[in-house]
């Protein structure tokens, strides 16, 4: 058991200390935007993320609490929130050229929203559904 920690440790540390190699190469812009990314994304988790499902997560023990059903709702926002943290390149418009008009070539807050939508309308179908079963 010791072993096949300390072989995965090690496999892990040299596919890190190869990816570093890898971004070292590309030079400076690139790896100054990639420390940015990494800093903001820790900021955006501790400043953002992290306070908002706790708040998130507190109301959700008290409508428990008070009797509803929240899976519906917990299912719902889990969907919605992975899916939007995902399509964050994608709504921001990152990496579009001027030069290239496949790249992102159509209006993605659209379909976002009208996922968002859907998420919600199942999602409130699905807690509606559960209060009127006996």
């Amino acid at each position: 058991m010791r072993a096949t920690r300390v072989l995965l440790g090690a496999a892990g540390v040299a596919i890190a200390a190869y990816g570093v190699s890898l971004l070292l190469d590309l030079g400076f812009a690139n790896l100054r935007a990639t420390l940015e990314w990494l800093v903001g994304g820790v900021l955006l988790h501790d400043a953002v993320l992290a306070p908002l499902t706790i708040v998130v997560g507190a109301v959700f023990v008290r409508a428990r609490r008070a009797g509803l059903r929240i899976a519906p709702l917990v299912i719902g926002g889990v969907v919605l929130a992975s899916v939007s943290i995902a399509a964050i390149p994608v709504l921001g418009r990152f990496g579009e050229r001027a030069d290239n008009a496949t790249l992102l070539d159509r209006n993605y807050l659209v379909g976002w929203l009208v996922f968002a939508g859907v998420t919600v309308a199942v999602s409130l179908v699905l807690l509606v559904r559960g209060r009127q079963r006996p």
